[in-house]
């Protein structure tokens, strides 16, 4: 694989069912205008659906979130599992998230890139607030998904494999941020070279 990464296509989206009209117009506005600020009556409008469709298919607004949360995170293991597709060993597999990551940020967004989703939407939601979790457990599953490639790399380095996968998932973490604030991937390009010279000396 090329150390250069290429941006992926955005999921092509169907107009088909209201559930998935009303997911997408949700995913568009909650990403350019934020969560707390879209209303029940922007999506409906969006998404071309009557209100009742809504409440048809999510018993309320906090189950739309809810549903966008789950749709990110899937969203996102498609873009990695593409670029997985492409590799052949743990180096690649490791830069293949990176890989993910700014494949996410390459995408048409109405208002531009900024940042990653799961985290606009987490700092939104009160503590303890259940969409938090699901925002977690994803951040958690990418490092796990980073540990498991450096755990191929170092077989006989089980501790450092693990804490390597930290290290790296506090870059991934700290360019995504950046990027979104600066409204481009370069930081994550950066981020993607520190992590190649990274593996390179291990």
């Amino acid at each position: 694989m090329s150390d250069t990464p290429t941006p992926a296509a955005r999921p092509s989206k169907k107009r088909g069912s209201a559930r998935t009209r009303l997911l997408d117009a949700a995913a568009r506005r909650f990403y350019a205008d934020g969560v707390s600020a879209t209303g029940i009556d922007t999506i409906t409008a969006e998404a071309g659906v009557a209100k009742m469709s809504l409440y048809n298919n999510f018993s309320s607004k906090a189950d739309l979130v809810m549903a966008y949360l789950d749709e990110r995170h899937e969203e996102w293991l498609g873009l990695y599992r593409r670029r997985l597709a492409e590799v052949q060993d743990g180096r690649g597999g490791v830069l293949a998230v990176f890989d993910a990551y700014a494949d996410h940020a390459a995408f048409a967004y109405e208002h531009g890139f900024r940042g990653c989703g799961l985290l606009n939407a987490a700092a939104e939601l009160p503590a303890g607030h259940e969409g938090r979790d699901v925002v977690r457990r994803h951040k958690e599953e990418v490092e796990s998904l980073l540990a498991a490639h450096l755990e191929g790399l170092l077989p006989d380095r089980p501790e450092e494999a693990r804490a390597v996968a930290e290290h790296l998932s506090f870059l991934l973490e700290g360019a995504m941020a950046r990027a979104g604030l600066e409204g481009a991937a370069t930081r994550l390009e950066h981020a993607r070279a520190m992590a190649a010279n990274l593996l390179d000396r291990l």
